[in-house]
Parts: C-alpha cells; sequence; structure tokens
C-alpha cells in the first residue's frame, strides 16, 4: 500500500534538514538518509526538493510503504564527506526519538550526495541496511569494509560531470573483495540518471526489501 509523506523543515543542530514523516506515525518504519548534490548546498531548505527522492516527494509521488526520510542540507562551502560526523550524529538521534526500524535504514545519494553515501557507508557500515549511490563514486581501497552491505549503483552512460568509470570502479572493488554489488548504467543519460532511479518501482522494491543483519 502506497503512503503519501508530509515535508517538515527542521532546522536545529548543526545539519537543517527536511523530514518526511509517514502519516501513520507511532509505528516503527523504515528510514531513508537522502543527499543532495553540490548545487543544493545553502541556507535554503527549498534546495533541497530541486532533484533527486525530495523533489518526487515533494510533487506528492507516494513511497511504496511508510517510510521517514531525512534530506539534511550540506552547508554552502562544504562537502558531504566531510561532514560525516554531523551525517552520523543525525542518523543516531533519528532512531533515538523517531518510531524507525533499526534494521531498515536506508543511505541514498546523487552526485555529491553519492560520495557522500559511500563514504559514510565505509564508515558505518554497520548501520545501514542498503546503499543506493547515484551518478557518483568513493574509496576503492577502501572497498572491504562494504562487504556485507547490499549496494545498488546507478550512473548515466553519458555523464559529463561525474565520469561511469567512478561508479564502475567501487562496484568492482566491493565485488572484488567478496561483497554484493551492483550496477545499472542508463543509455543516453548525462548526469541526471536519478530521476529514473527515483521513479522506479523496482528500485523501491529492492531497497525495502533490505534488512540489516547482525555484522
Amino acid at each position: 500500500m502506497s503512503t503519501r509523506l508530509r515535508p517538515q523543515h527542521v532546522t536545529t543542530g548543526p545539519l537543517p534538514y527536511l523530514h518526511y514523516a509517514p502519516q501513520t506515525p507511532g509505528r516503527p518504519a523504515p528510514l531513508v538518509l537522502f543527499l543532495h548534490g553540490a548545487g543544493e548546498r545553502g541556507e535554503d531548505l527549498k534546495r533541497v526538493t530541486t532533484h533527486g527522492l525530495p523533489r518526487e516527494l515533494s510533487a506528492g509521488d507516494p513511497l511504496p510503504e511508510a517510510a521517514h526520510v531525512l534530506a539534511p542540507q550540506c552547508p554552502a562551502e562544504s562537502w558531504w564527506p566531510f561532514e560525516l560526523h554531523h551525517l552520523s550524529a543525525l542518523v543516531e538521534d533519528a532512531l533515538a526519538r523517531l518510531p524507525v526500524d533499526p534494521a531498515r535504514v536506508y543511505l541514498t545519494g546523487i552526485s555529491m550526495g553519492g560520495y557522500g553515501a559511500w563514504a559514510l557507508a565505509t564508515k558505518h557500515p554497520e548501520r545501514f541496511a542498503a546503499l543506493a549511490p547515484v551518478c557518483s563514486g568513493g574509496t576503492p581501497l577502501l572497498a572491504s569494509r562494504l562487504t556485507d552491505l547490499p549496494i545498488w549503483a546507478f550512473h548515466g552512460a553519458e555523464d559529463e560531470v561525474v565520469p561511469l568509470e567512478e561508479s564502475e570502479r567501487m562496484v568492482r572493488a566491493v565485488n572484488a573483495a567478496g561483497g554484493h554489488a551492483k550496477l545499472t548504467v542508463y543509455p543516453d543519460v548525462t548526469h541526471d540518471a536519478w530521476t529514473r532511479t527515483y521513479r522506479d518501482p523496482a528500485f523501491y522494491a529492492w531497497l525495502f526489501a533490505q534488512r540489516r543483519q547482525d555484522r
């Protein structure tokens, strides 16, 4: 059963964020952490809805399952990989305050946010049930930390901003270390690989099917 989410603007703490909350509060629900791209940095939270998952949710498109979605905003002069401590604290605070299923915490991001997602998952692989980075890359030397984490990456074949090789290199490194990563490449798509990703029912079916095991 699909559910529409209502956005709330939260400005306390070092990272202001949008919180899309289920209409049935009180029940434990999955948590999705979304990290935006470089163009959405700053102090205006509305910019976070420009692309990706927040754009789809703010347009009224429902998720197939009730879930909390957190979409923080990166400071104007910063970069998501520099904000890992604050992102970790945001997730832990949500787990403490919200009715979240701790076995179903998911991480996704686009472009700069995808780099941040790779970095945060590498730092805290035990926290997340799945990782879904879009048009981005990470650090192959640290791929062995991700071998127990289900990963589905996405990239446009004609990406002129972040080369496809960035995703290919990370997926190869994770799988070479014994992990479980897959990559979807969209032919004839440039940097905007996120529109097709976040409008694909198969993506959500895969994402919400993942559960964190003790590892």
